[in-house]
């Protein structure tokens, strides 16, 4: 699923929407102290009062919101896995009677008290529903409507959600006129901030794909490995964090870690310029002879398809690894790269990283940055001074 897909099925989460529909809705509340299922409760989801579907839709929102590879990860499911939590969703989502859907779904729950110990109470909500979208665009000057026709996506959705401590509280009461305290020994479920989740099957380009997950982490490069790989059964996946270490230990590899911030510009550049021509494809990604041309494109001297080989093996011990290359360079047109120094932090976007140089002069280095305006600093307008430290005038 690329972002647009996510976007448009998460859109989709509101009350009274023909376009998607939930017909049943599975809670079921873990103790932490012993691991166990202390209750659990299914009913259709068009029972609950408003006010409790708005509660649900905006938990099941969130657990579709974040960034590709750093919230939310396409997996692929293991093959012969034991257990196979693949086949289990699939039985479920094929399942017409909800005793069996909801026996599937607890299948699923028994795999996530395996082996582990909650740090607190909480949650799993699944639901499963049936999301549409339109075929194609409406026609103004036709009385056919975009909804005539109709792709159809049945789907299951997890949530996982904390409970938090009842709050205690100094309540004053205005017919007894006295100051009571609120004792309130129910918890709280917080269904504002999801720890987890996932939306099965994946939906690509108006298709349904069985084979892979959609997995949800509570924040961003937190993943839950054990969650992914024990529970969803789903194969190890890098995050945007890990695919740029690695493009840059390969990089430092090629280079012997000399780089100048022209030739960093010029490298971001590039791949820039790959992600912005397969704008409307699924993310490019770099294998070792892409990542041979973008160094030969930004000016890199001594590169060789070899020496690129042998870095991806040495960094990542697999040459035919591919990097996707949105993840590797930071957010063009924000201040996204960070240069930290003892003496100043300062932020840059990295179509403005070739106006930076370091220098070294008299024995001493220099961040030294390009301006074409005088330089601000708290209200005063600096004067030019030339490297020794003395003023000039212009």
């Amino acid at each position: 699923m690329n972002k647009k897909d996510i976007a448009d099925i998460r859109k989709q989460f509101k009350v009274n929407n023909d376009l998607l529909t939930i017909q049943d809705i599975f809670n079921v509340y873990i103790l932490k102290e012993s691991s166990e299922i202390y209750h659990y409760q299914s009913q259709p989801f068009e029972m609950l009062e408003e006010d409790q579907q708005e509660l649900f839709m905006n938990t099941f929102k969130k657990t579709l919101s974040g960034q590709i590879d750093e919230k939310l990860f396409e997996l692929k499911f293991q093959r012969d896995a034991e257990n196979n939590s693949q086949l289990i969703l699939h039985q479920g989502l094929l399942s017409n009677d909800v005793e069996e859907w909801k026996n599937q779904m607890l299948l699923l729950v028994e795999k996530m008290l395996k082996d582990r110990q909650y740090e607190m109470d909480i949650v799993v909500t699944f639901i499963r529903g049936d999301y549409k979208k339109a075929m194609k665009k409406r026609n103004v000057e036709s009385e056919e409507s975009e909804r005539d026709t109709v792709y159809s996506h049945p789907f299951i959705l997890c949530s996982i959600n904390k409970t938090l401590d009842p709050k205690k509280e100094l309540l004053f009461d205005y017919v007894e006129k006295e100051f009571k305290y609120n004792v309130v020994v129910d918890p709280i479920i917080n269904l504002n901030a999801p720890v987890g989740g996932f939306l099965f099957p994946t939906i690509t380009d108006n298709a349904s794909d069985v084979n892979h997950i959609l997995y949800s982490s509570g924040k961003a490069y937190e993943l839950d490995y054990h969650f992914i790989e024990e529970v969803l059964n789903g194969e190890d996946t890098m995050t945007a964090a890990d695919d740029k270490l690695v493009f840059e230990e390969i990089v430092k590899d090629v280079t012997g870690d000399q780089l100048n911030t022209s030739k960093l510009s010029n490298v971001y550049e590039e791949i820039n310029r790959v992600v912005e021509e397969n704008e409307e494809e699924d993310a490019p990604k770099l294998d070792y002879k892409d990542v041979e041309k973008v160094l030969l494109h930004s000016g890199i001297q001594d590169v060789d398809t070899e020496k690129v080989e042998t870095a991806f093996k040495k960094v990542i011990d697999d040459e035919n690894y591919e990097i996707k290359a949105s993840n590797v360079v930071p957010k063009y047109t924000s201040k996204s790269i960070k240069i930290e120094t003892k003496v100043a932090n300062i932020s840059i976007s990295p179509q403005d990283l070739s106006y930076v140089k370091q220098i070294n002069f008299s024995g001493k280095r220099y961040l030294m940055i390009e301006v074409e305006e005088d330089t601000v600093i708290d209200g005063f307008t600096m004067i030019p001074e030339a490297l020794d430290g003395s003023e000039r005038n212009e």
